[in-house]
């Protein structure tokens, strides 16, 4: 009879355990679920904390090295999202295994990179080798995903397409950057010639198009239209390609107009001597687009 109840003690205890294992297997990964802050949220928090600090050491001196790490931190947070335009809104990750030669996490990211959001998935997997009695880590990106709306731009989902293959998100964050930057220099030279000329340049597809019209007022059916691709190979290189098309009507072409017809390679050779800006304004002047 005693040995029975020791049994069913011995079950109970053998229950909780095993429950207890569980949820501490919940509660770990729980606990490795982190949020990442933006790199605006940083910056503002470092200031409110200087002023909070300020406030409550009145009539007494900051500590200089705190408030020059402080500051220090401050630059390099505001130098690197101005030199690479990209930002962190969230992060999250979540242990998927844990020993002590391996360690699989996975990850969340999303931001945007100037204008361009973007979202990323991939595990991280860590393994740590002793040689010579020293450990050494390495770590691998597997399974990576990359969410961006290129659907409409060829190259640049072709480029995601190659970087999600080979788990380069070093290459991806790199070529994203300056893909992003000539992105936001091509609309804001739209948006300039658009504000500038606004009875001549035309913007079909807005401001995030990749084509600007120009059109004479007084020359019906008179179209320039500059094509601005950027094109991004598999190996993250970005360069800037542009062109001009020309739909000129006959008596158009019958007033002396016949430079019209070679402005396609002068608008290259301008591009290489003067640069973008300076040639569309140029080719707005000399084809008589401007009052």
């Amino acid at each position: 009879m005693e040995n029975s109840t020791y049994k069913v003690y011995e079950d109970e205890i053998q229950l909780l355990e095993e429950e207890i294992k569980l949820l501490a297997e919940k509660y770990d990964d729980v606990k490795q679920e982190s949020t990442f802050y933006s790199n605006e949220e940083i910056l503002t928090s470092i200031k409110l904390f200087q002023r909070e600090f300020q406030g409550e050491s009145k009539g007494q001196e900051c500590p200089s090295d705190l408030k020059a790490q402080l500051e220090s931190l401050e630059r390099e947070i505001s130098f690197l999202m101005k030199f690479t335009g990209i930002q962190f809104t969230s992060h999250s990750k979540k242990t998927l295994e844990k020993n002590e030669n391996r360690t699989v996490q996975k990850h969340r990211l999303s931001g945007n990179c100037r204008s361009l959001p973007f979202q990323l998935e991939f595990q991280l997997l860590e393994t740590r080798v002793m040689t010579n009695n020293k450990e050494n880590v390495s770590a691998v990106i597997t399974d990576l995903s990359i969410v961006m709306e290129s659907g409409e731009y060829s190259d640049l989902s072709k480029f995601v397409s190659s970087t999600e293959e080979h788990g380069n998100l070093l290459l991806f964050f790199r070529s994203l950057s300056s893909y992003a930057e000539w992105y936001e220099h091509r609309r804001c030279t739209f948006l300039h010639f658009k504000a500038k000329y606004p009875d001549i340049v035309a913007l079909p597809e807005g401001q995030l198009g990749d084509y600007i019209i120009l059109r004479n007022p007084k020359l019906s059916g008179f179209e320039l239209m500059i094509v601005w691709k950027i094109h991004i190979d598999e190996e993250g290189r970005t360069t800037p390609v542009l062109d001009l098309l020309t739909k000129v009507p006959e008596q158009v072409l019958e007033q002396k107009m016949g430079p019209i017809e070679n402005a396609p390679t002068c608008f290259r050779s301008m591009l290489l001597l003067f640069g973008i800006e300076t040639t569309i304004e140029n080719l707005i002047k000399v084809t008589g687009l401007e009052k």
